[in-house]
């Protein structure tokens, strides 16, 4: 078994690696605290984590703290002491000479997930549930510049925004409001041009991939992945079937932009065309 997954992993890095210097001409180029701003730092099993969102972030977080003795279970860990408690310490918080001693010596993972199901995953999460920072920030935004005869409660709240909407917001190039980390590439998010990741994980494949990682890294034997749903836990996760559902909403051709939008990322993780 252990076997098999050493082999997947080689393929995986060994696809990325050649992506990278196919399309990629940066691979010389300097790692800045803005490259490992994601990238989140457990120093006693010596792990740096790129953190991708709706790729199960908030357990891998969980996973840390448990290894950095901050918690005996991953079960008393709550959503918000994960994502604001501040007790993960980020890559881009050490000094140049700290950054590049964890980068050469530590194990550096990531996990990713299909980008069209992480879209749609981010986008339920986001904005069919109250949000008091989605909604304001880009509800607002994608409503008053896509949806014609807004009423004034949707302009006001922001809530309510269709997917065909945020869509458009994603594929314009003139955005009324940024990108965010929810809907950013991987690319973008962990660097995996300039930092050459030792493990990579998908979503799909979570709970061998993720117990495979912990077996590598010498864990404690009675930590494993967690599998409960972090957020709207009554609620069916994103799976391939939902995605399509919500694509089937989209023109052709804003399903082919969208796809292109994530080309690299689909190229890059040996995920196939939707």
């Amino acid at each position: 078994k252990w076997k098999s997954l050493y082999q997947i992993q080689g393929e995986r890095k060994r696809i990325m690696r050649e992506t990278c210097s196919k399309y990629k001409s940066n691979n010389r180029r300097i790692i800045t605290p803005y490259h490992v701003s994601r990238i989140f730092v457990e120093d006693k099993y010596r792990v740096l984590y790129c953190e991708v969102p709706k790729a199960g972030c908030s357990n891998w977080k969980r996973v840390l703290m448990v290894l950095n003795g901050l918690a005996s279970s991953t079960r008393d860990i709550q959503h918000n002491t994960v994502h604001y408690g501040n007790y993960l310490k980020r890559l881009d918080g050490f000094d140049h000479k700290g950054i590049y001693h964890r980068l050469s010596t530590y194990t550096k993972m990531l996990f990713i997930r299909e980008p069209f199901e992480k879209l749609v995953s981010a986008f339920r999460d986001k904005f069919e549930h109250p949000n008091n920072y989605y909604h304001p920030v880009f509800g607002k935004a994608i409503i008053s510049r896509y949806r014609v005869n807004a009423t004034k409660e949707a302009l006001r709240t922001g809530s309510g925004v269709k997917f065909k909407e945020f869509i458009q917001y994603l594929l314009d190039v003139h955005r009324p409001v940024g990108m965010d980390i929810h809907w950013d590439h991987v690319n973008r998010l962990c660097s995996p041009c300039l930092i050459d990741y030792d493990f990579v994980g998908k979503f799909e494949s979570m709970e061998e991939d993720a117990n495979f990682f912990l077996h590598l890294i010498g864990a404690p034997q009675n930590l494993t992945f967690p599998k409960f749903k972090d957020r709207h836990s009554n609620e069916e996760r994103t799976t391939t079937k939902i995605t399509q559902q919500y694509f089937a909403q989209l023109s052709p051709s804003q399903r082919q932009q969208s796809y292109d939008f994530y080309y690299m990322d689909y190229l890059m993780f040996n995920y196939s065309k939707p």
